[in-house]
């Protein structure tokens, strides 16, 4: 079951832990991500595999995920010989902190909206027990 937000607010968190808040990123995936940023140059998934110490199905699925949540990029590399592969490189940070930011600002405005319904509602249901009493 997820901590609460008051567990949450209390708990000593790194900015990394962001991964995990607002993605739901598992520590492979932020092992893959810090990977991509050390290297300085695009990998490919076997590099990245190698990198985190992981076989290239599971480094390949963190990759995916990452991918998914926007924070790497995919390029493909043609041979000059025909065929390709893909390297994957990180996100421009400011890039990733702008898309958290929005995503704070939606949740922020639909937990108003949640909370102004609840006092609604049970204002509403609170009414009729104190006229009767």
């Amino acid at each position: 079951m997820p901590d609460s937000m008051s567990e949450q607010l209390q708990r000593d968190m790194e900015c990394e832990g962001l991964l995990e808040c607002f993605h739901g990123l598992k520590q492979l995936d932020r092992e893959c991500f810090r990977a991509l940023v050390d290297a300085g140059e695009p990998l490919t998934v076997d590099e990245v595999a190698e990198a985190v110490d992981r076989e290239r199905s599971t480094a390949y699925r963190a990759v995916q995920r990452l991918l998914q949540t926007g924070f790497i990029q995919k390029e493909q590399v043609n041979y000059d010989q025909g065929g390709y592969y893909h390297v994957y490189s990180p996100t421009d940070p400011s890039k990733i902190a702008d898309d958290m930011q929005r995503m704070l600002n939606d949740w922020y405005a639909k937990m108003g909206q949640l909370i102004q319904e609840f006092e609604t509602k049970y204002e509403d249901a609170d009414a009729p027990a104190t006229a009767e009493s």
